[in-house]
């Protein structure tokens, strides 16, 4: 197939792919890297198309890779292929991707979020951790929850990292960014119960009062939920630690939450 090619690690159009490993880039440029095929179609079948669109030979023969390339094309963005030397460059991995795709970033308001359209919605408290933050969005995606809220300073949900952690649910899942002060004003309106997470909580996360629409909250990984935010849920539940361990990954523990209200 006919694409433009790039053999130099110089070349400006890498330099720029290569440059969205930057927070500061990414927020500047509202771009984005996502790696793999299977992960470029599942945007595309969500009406995400990439921008540019970075292929090796070793892709140039799948069936699915002429689907990417036509979408792209027709969506106004670019077709390059490239060296396995500048895919390794771009994805910063020794064995990379053989397509590698930059998207726009997708923000929703939140003022604009229907409660109503799901039972379950998940808000997060200063999240830290990249890896955390994407199987979070995995594990929402996976649930069916209406999507995911950051409250305050949190890590980039387009970070590199976390993509990869949402393994394609980064397209699927609403996402949504809101100060404290903006979060809290706004859940006076939540129609159901807000549900948060406590070591001194007098319910169990099993059987707690929960009314959906429900939506989960999460402190951080290392402080947990802070008063101001504590103070405006519903009811808060605590997941019990029968071994030595005194905690649980935010990962986890969200997952568990979120299953609990689920089913």
């Amino acid at each position: 197939m006919s694409a433009r090619q790039i053999t130099s690690l110089t070349n400006p159009t890498v330099k720029a792919v290569r440059a969205l490993h930057m927070r500061k880039e990414r927020e500047e440029s509202g771009l984005f890297l996502a790696e793999g095929l299977k992960l470029v179609i599942e945007a595309i079948d969500l009406g995400r198309i990439p921008r540019t669109l970075l292929f090796g030979t070793d892709a140039a023969s799948h069936p699915l890779l002429r689907r990417a390339v036509d979408a792209t094309r027709e969506g106004g963005g670019e077709v390059i292929e490239v060296s396995r030397d500048i895919l390794e460059k771009v994805s910063r991995r020794d064995n990379p991707q053989a397509v590698v795709a930059v998207f726009p970033q997708v923000f929703a308001a939140l003022e604009d979020l229907q409660p109503e359209t799901a039972s379950c919605w998940v808000a997060l408290q200063s999240v830290r951790d990249p890896g955390n933050l994407g199987a979070i969005v995995r594990t929402a995606d996976s649930a069916g929850c209406g999507g995911v809220i950051l409250v305050g300073d949190c890590c980039d949900p387009y970070s590199v990292e976390a993509v990869r952690a949402t393994m394609g649910s980064i397209f699927a899942t609403p996402l949504v960014k809101a100060s404290a002060a903006e979060f809290i004003a706004w859940r006076q309106t939540w129609p159901g119960s807000v549900v948060g997470t406590l070591l001194t909580a007098t319910h169990g996360y099993r059987d707690a009062p929960y009314r959906a629409p429900t939506l989960i909250l999460m402190g951080n990984e290392q402080a947990g939920l802070p008063p101001e935010l504590a103070a405006i849920c519903d009811v808060t539940v605590k997941i019990p630690m029968r071994g030595r361990a005194d905690s649980l990954n935010l990962s986890v523990a969200t997952g568990i939450m979120i299953y609990a209200v689920t089913g």
